[in-house]
């Protein structure tokens, strides 16, 4: 069983971040009185601290028909957005991008629990009130006025590690999440009595360079809703950020291991634990990808649009069948 404790309602206290899982929502990460020191001890300058400090947010949206998912990243020397809309049954993919400099025509709230956060002019919105999260959409192909509402008493998951020498990472994820609102694609309403969803919160003073792989579902069995999250490769200081919701109920899983052929993007993948409680295998069908090279910046993202089988067994010991189920994977390296 691992351990939790209650969400303080700021990360860092006396220059230093609280480490650990947590129940509930931080409220203020207080980056102002992080104490960042380089890898010989040194205090490091406001100005190297400001541009040490990443953060990024995501939303995905499942609906019978569609797959969208909406992000927004700031790594201080440019802002950028990516908002898809995925045609599950055409195998098709349509995407929006934004890319703003230092800071300019975007903004980001360091605040997991309220706050807005916005690019080119508000067609693409975060606003996080009291923990809840909406999503705003204005652009060509799909617009959207949507809500995330967790099932009753649904807890996040909740974890800030050490990272690197001295810096350190919260990330803030909650899956399964009820959608309502209003949604139109190509001019068309869509339902969303039957759409789940899910966020990703993440901030902090990450490795310069970065990598991680990363597993996401939001969808059914039986007769439950299910939310998973699945990562290797950035929380793993003492703690991991792996755990699957049956009914909002959470529980949080051990380490897990990504197998994948990372130059086939047709290749399946195999997610899985020493334990035995997770062995997932994923097919891709689709993939949104992007390379920038921009010397001291550089970025290989992939997000890989697909269906998972396999199964997973709770803290209860249930096993948990897992047949087709529409969901995500994620290979990424960044430089920043």
């Amino acid at each position: 069983m691992i351990k939790t404790q209650r969400a303080p309602q700021e990360l860092i206290t006396s220059g230093k971040p609280e480490f650990g899982h947590f129940d509930g929502i931080v409220k203020q990460l207080a980056v102002d009185k992080f104490q960042y020191f380089s890898e010989m001890d040194t205090p490091r300058s406001g100005l190297a601290k400001h541009f040490a400090y990443k953060q990024f947010q995501f939303i995905a949206i499942t609906t019978p028909r569609y797959m969208i998912g909406v992000a927004l990243a700031d790594i201080r020397y440019v802002g950028s957005s990516f908002c898809y809309v995925y045609d599950i049954k055409a195998n098709k993919l349509v995407e929006h991008n934004f890319l703003r400099p230092l800071g300019l025509g975007y903004t980001m709230t360091d605040s997991p629990y309220s706050g807005r956060s916005s690019i080119a002019g508000g067609k693409v919105a975060f606003v996080i009130e009291d923990g809840l999260w909406q999503l705003t959409l204005n652009m060509k192909h799909i617009q959207a006025d949507l809500r995330l509402t967790p099932l009753a008493l649904s807890l996040p998951m909740a974890v800030c590690t050490p990272t690197g020498y001295s810096g350190w990472t919260y990330t803030q994820k909650h899956n399964g999440l009820k959608v309502s609102g209003t949604l139109t694609i190509e001019h068309e309403p869509q339902p969303l009595n039957q759409a789940l969803g899910g966020y990703d919160f993440s901030a902090g003073f990450m490795r310069r360079e970065t990598s991680w792989r990363w597993a996401s579902i939001n969808g059914r069995i039986a007769d439950k809703i299910i939310g998973l999250n699945l990562a290797a490769g950035v929380n793993e200081t003492g703690s991991n950020e792996n755990v699957f919701w049956v009914d909002g109920e959470r529980h949080l899983l051990g380490a897990v291991h990504f197998e994948f052929e990372r130059h086939n993007r047709d290749s399946d993948w195999r997610v899985f634990s020493d334990d035995g409680r997770v062995d997932l295998q994923f097919m891709p069908h689709n993939c949104r990808k992007e390379k920038l090279n921009l010397v001291l910046l550089k970025s290989n993202f992939r997000q890989y649009i697909g269906t998972f089988s396999g199964t997973i067994t709770d803290t209860k010991g249930c096993e948990h069948q897992i047949s087709n189920v529409l969901g995500l994977t994620e290979d990424h390296f960044a430089k920043w």
